[in-house]
C-alpha cells in the first residue's frame, strides 16, 4: 500500500525543543512529496495562526487540522469549525472557575481569550502557541465560535482534574493531555484522527495509507488509526501505546528521517 498523507504533530514531535526544525532538509523532502501527490498535513492542539507561520513557503497549499482538529483550513479555506454551544460554555467555564490554582485559555476561530485576571507568566506563556490572544476582564465580552479550552494545572493535580471534569461534564467536553501539566478540554470525537478522515474523504485516502507523527495524549486517535503511527522516542506511554512504529527523537530529527524512508520506499514502506 502506498503513503498518500504524512500527518505530523508540533510541538515535541516536528519542532524540536528550541521550536525549530530542519527547514532546508524539510523543504526538500516536501517538494518531492508533493511530485508524488503526496499530501503533507500539520495536526496540532496550537492554533491555526501560530501553526501556519511555520511554514510560510508552503502554508498556502497544505492543510491544517488545528485545534486539536476543532478548526480545519484546507489551502487556507476554512474547512471544518466546530462550535460548542453557549449552554456547553456557560457550564464548562463555572466548573473551571471553580477549580482553584487552573489557568485556562478559551479557544475560537477569530481568536483565543484569556481573563486578565490570569497571571502574566501564564498570558506571555500562551502567547507562544496562540498569537491571537486576547485579555478580556470578563466572559461576556467574547464574541466568537469557542471550540476548545486549554488549562494548565500542577502536574500533581492534572490527573484529578481531568477525571473529575470527564465526570462531571463528560458528555459535553473531554480532556486529552498535552503534555507538562497543560490538558485540552476538546469536543468529544473532534479530536485529529477526525479531522484527518475528514479531510482523507475528500481526497479518497484510506487509513491504510496514512503516516502520523506524534508524542502526547492528544495523537493517540490519530497514531491508532493511520496505517503507519509513528510515536517519537520522547513520547509519552499512551503515545508509544497507540503507534505501531517508533522513531528517534524529536530533536533527532525524527520525523524527517522517516519521511526519507518513505521517499526512498525502505521498510516498512516497501
Amino acid at each position: 500500500m502506498s503513503v498518500k498523507l504524512i500527518a505530523v504533530d508540533m510541538d515535541g514531535t516536528f519542532l524540536d525543543d528550541q521550536k525549530k526544525y530542519n527547514k532546508t532538509k524539510f523543504l526538500s523532502q516536501y517538494q518531492q512529496l508533493k511530485e508524488r501527490s503526496i499530501k503533507f498535513v500539520v495536526a496540532s492542539g496550537n492554533q491555526y495562526y501560530q501553526l501556519k507561520s511555520f511554514f510560510p513557503e508552503i502554508a498556502p497549499e497544505i492543510a491544517f487540522v488545528a485545534e486539536n482538529g476543532a478548526y480545519i483550513v484546507n489551502e487556507e479555506q476554512d474547512f471544518s469549525v466546530a462550535e460548542l454551544s453557549a449552554d456547553s460554555v456557560d457550564k464548562i467555564l463555572r466548573f473551571i472557575d471553580a477549580i482553584p490554582g487552573l489557568n485556562t485559555v478559551i479557544c475560537g476561530k477569530n481568536s483565543a481569550y484569556i481573563l486578565s485576571s490570569q497571571p502574566e507568566a501564564f498570558y506571555q506563556k500562551m502567547k507562544n502557541y496562540y498569537p491571537r490572544l486576547k485579555k478580556i476582564n470578563d466572559y461576556q465580552e467574547i464574541d466568537d465560535s469557542i471550540f476548545k479550552f486549554a488549562t494548565n494545572i500542577d502536574d500533581q493535580h492534572l490527573a484529578n482534574f481531568m477525571t473529575s471534569l470527564d465526570e462531571a461534564l463528560g458528555h459535553i467536553i473531554t480532556p486529552v493531555s498535552s503534555g507538562h501539566g497543560s490538558a485540552d478540554l476538546i469536543i468529544p470525537g473532534r479530536h485529529k484522527a477526525n479531522g484527518l478522515s475528514m479531510l482523507q474523504k475528500i481526497w479518497n485516502i484510506d487509513d491504510a495509507e496514512v503516516v502520523t507523527f506524534g508524542d502526547g495524549g492528544n495523537d493517540v486517535e490519530m497514531l491508532r488509526q493511520a496505517g503507519f503511527g509513528f510515536s517519537m522516542a520522547n513520547a509519552m506511554p499512551a503515545a508509544k501505546a497507540a503507534a505501531s512504529y517508533t522513531t528517534v527523537s524529536n530533536n533527532d530529527e525524527g520525523v524527517l528521517k522517516i519521511i526519507d524512508k518513505v521517499l526512498a520506499g525502505e521498510a516498512p514502506f516497501n
